[in-house]
């Protein structure tokens, strides 16, 4: 058992100190002290603890748990998940194999469960944990951040990583500032259930009119179960998330008969407060990592994965920096420009699927054309997987051809369809002229 150090046991000097210890900052410090640095990992919490997530490990991220050595601990509590329902309307299409084409199942475990896994794995590492210490400061000298004051003292070196979350204390600290803002359109309410028959391990996916569902088998024998809603319901959901929760998960006729044999462990819980962004993510002697440098909307459920898969490349950057094969700062300034070359198309993706009046005659023709081609799904599955990019996918030869089959069926709605796709059109030339401009990627 991880022995849990609090705010009273000094300071110390180290090659990095990692500021966040759940699914971002543990990873990376697991990395960085299996190459020999002299790691500490602080965190203000207490684990194992909550805290509001997605939950879902897409097949990238299983394939570095693995790597990390702890997807065996992991699948012992949370089974994998290799196939799916996904449901829009009367569209219905079955997954399955995702193992087979991605290389990894699905892995959903809460975040209680996973966070303090990975913490274990990072002490076993040689990482010097810290929790229940709280960062209240920088330590600067020249210009450059060289530690950080916390509850239990100063902790110095070269290179301070905030893994800690949205509301990041490294990034006010440090005044990075956001770019690309995207505002929230969706509220997300979910609960945890016993007592569901668990036979078929799958992932169910679903949109009904405005509302869009999610849910799976967790670990510890419990289901999540989570609604989402137009962000316009905000003040309704706040009054009385629970029977908002109850009464969107019925609109899913075939979720509700799933749940009924159940009973709901634990209070509903909700995500409004929430906005995508890109951050400043690299500056002397700092740098961002996770949600602390970027966050998009949870729809595709890509945070853990993005997490795992930045702390595969900062932690070669860090290396190539400390160990003295480039400079530091341009290690880092190299990482932070590939963090948003990788996150782009998903970002908008991940914007598009949380949307709520997009283009809702081309969507509905484009849910009809994957279910009616498999392979589309299986693409569908290597795009949540960063194995394609959603543009590939997405190509223009694929919306051409269902706009032309949305006209052909729609005669008495072609301006509106007409209307949809130019709106399409235009948003998706304000994108590209953004990433053609360079105006994704600030003077470093």
């Amino acid at each position: 058992m991880l022995q849990q150090r609090s705010s009273g046991t000094g300071g110390g000097t180290y090659d990095v100190v990692v500021v966040g210890a759940r699914c971002a900052g543990s990873p990376l410090a697991i990395m960085l002290s299996r190459a020999g640095l002299k790691v500490c990992l602080v965190d203000r919490a207490t684990f194992p603890s909550d805290t509001p997530s997605t939950h879902a490990v897409q097949p990238a991220g299983v394939r570095i748990l693995d790597q990390l050595g702890v997807l065996e601990e992991i699948l012992e509590q949370s089974l994998p998940i290799d196939g799916g329902i996904i449901s829009f309307e009367d569209v219905r299409i079955e997954v399955g194999g995702i193992t087979r084409l991605t290389g990894a199942p699905v892995v959903n475990a809460r975040r209680v469960t996973l966070d303090m896994i990975l913490l274990e794995a990072a002490a076993a590492s040689g990482v010097e944990v810290r929790t229940q210490t709280a960062v209240t400061g920088l330590v600067e000298a020249a210009g450059r951040v060289v530690g950080v004051e916390t509850t239990a003292g100063p902790l110095r070196a070269p290179l301070v990583v905030g893994a800690d979350g949205a509301r990041s204390t490294v990034a006010r600290l440090v005044g990075a500032r956001e770019y690309h803002r995207t505002a929230p359109r969706r509220i997300f309410l979910w609960s945890y259930f016993e007592g569901i028959d668990e036979s078929e391990r799958r992932i169910w996916l679903g949109g009904k009119g405005d509302d869009s569902f999610l849910a799976s088998p967790t670990d510890a024998g419990l289901f999540l179960a989570a609604f989402v809603a137009p962000i316009d319901r905000w003040d309704e959901l706040r009054r009385d998330r629970t029977s908002g929760c109850d009464e969107g998960l019925a609109r899913w006729p075939e979720l509700a008969q799933h749940l009924a044999g159940g009973r709901r462990v634990g209070p509903v819980r909700m995500m409004s407060r929430w906005h995508g962004y890109f951050r400043e993510s690299a500056g002397p002697g700092w740098a961002l990592i996770g949600d602390a440098g970027h966050f998009k909307d949870p729809t595709p459920g890509q945070g853990i994965s993005d997490a795992l898969r930045q702390a595969v490349a900062l932690a070669a950057a860090i290396e190539q920096g400390l160990g003295g094969v480039e400079p530091a700062d341009e290690a880092l300034r190299r990482w932070w420009a590939w963090r948003d070359r990788d996150a782009w198309e998903m970002y908008w993706f991940a914007q598009d699927m949380g949307a709520t009046d997009r283009a809702p005659m081309l969507l509905r023709a484009l849910q009809v054309r994957f279910a009616a081609e498999p392979r589309l799904v299986d693409d569908l599955l290597r795009v949540l997987s960063h194995e394609l990019a959603p543009s590939k996918l997405f190509a223009p030869s694929l919306i051409l051809s269902v706009f032309g089959e949305a006209l052909r069926k729609e005669r008495g709605r072609r301006p509106a369809l007409l209307a949809e796709m130019w709106a399409l059109t235009l948003e998706e030339l304000r994108r590209r002229a953004l990433d053609l401009s360079g105006a994704r990627r600030p003077a470093y």
